[in-house]
């Protein structure tokens, strides 16, 4: 059994035959946490969505823990982006953590005392159990985020999928959100996140993909968050990243 947490192989997509993600290769060990990277348009949503299967892969192979996605699903929690998500659905903050639950009752059991439990447990950590009977609507950006939060950790997953989790939140909560991931770490999960700001990468991660339409690097971040890699997915614009100190100076 490999000891990945997970393997991608060749993964190419495209849209409307337009190639976003071009053979696509990469291995990553249990326990890290990943900041997955590139400028706009680069494939790293894509990325997401094509290991979980949400949209279909022109080629290549997606293994997790050794094994295919499809027998592994109890084992993945997944944190789309919020504009993806239809925050005017009637429903309150609980229900929704409460969802993360339903892999593990099968297709006929209800959820109940046990389940509500654990869906008010994971709102604590994240700071929302006050909010657990609020919809979903009335939430700031930052708190709906932190409720998406609370229903992948009530998956009790080994792998987690983050897409721009602090995408439009506060300061306060990306530092309880970063928290939190680095507790999920040290549990030994492995967490791949789709991160913009260059400037919290090596605050952030152990680990990085980089990526534009094809891999760039992939590995430990101080082997590859270096100029050289980031001047062939960023191009021109990293010269004034650079400027801005959002990244290490070097030749590239």
């Amino acid at each position: 059994m490999s000891q990945n947490a997970l393997e991608v192989k060749d993964l190419t997509v495209a849209y409307h035959k337009k190639p976003v993600l071009t053979s696509v290769s990469f291995n990553i060990p249990p326990g890290k946490l990943i900041g997955v990277l590139g400028p706009n348009g680069a494939g790293k949503s894509t990325l997401l969505k094509a290991v979980l299967g949400l949209i279909p892969k022109v080629d290549g192979d997606v293994s997790i823990y050794g094994k295919p996605y499809r027998e592994q699903r109890k084992e993945i929690g997944y944190v789309p982006q919020r504009e993806s998500v239809d925050w005017d659905f009637p429903t309150n903050a609980l229900d929704v953590v409460m969802m993360g639950r339903y892999g593990h009752l099968g297709w006929f059991r209800r959820p109940g005392a046990k389940e509500r439990q654990i869906a008010m447990e994971c709102l604590s950590k994240v700071g929302m159990a006050d909010y657990a009977g609020r919809q979903i609507s009335q939430l700031s950006g930052g708190q709906q985020q932190r409720v998406f939060l609370a229903r992948a950790l009530a998956q009790n997953a080994r792998l987690y999928f983050m897409d721009e989790p602090f995408a439009g939140v506060d300061a306060t909560t990306e530092k309880a959100i970063i928290s939190l991931l680095h507790e999920l770490k040290e549990q030994g999960k492995t967490v791949l996140v789709v991160h913009h700001d260059l400037s919290t990468v090596k605050e952030y991660f152990d680990h990085i993909l980089l990526l534009n339409g094809e891999l760039i690097a992939s590995g430990p971040t101080e082997e590859t968050f270096i100029a050289q890699n980031l001047h062939k997915a960023y191009g021109g614009r990293i010269a004034m990243l650079q400027f801005t100190g959002a990244v290490p100076t070097g030749t590239v």
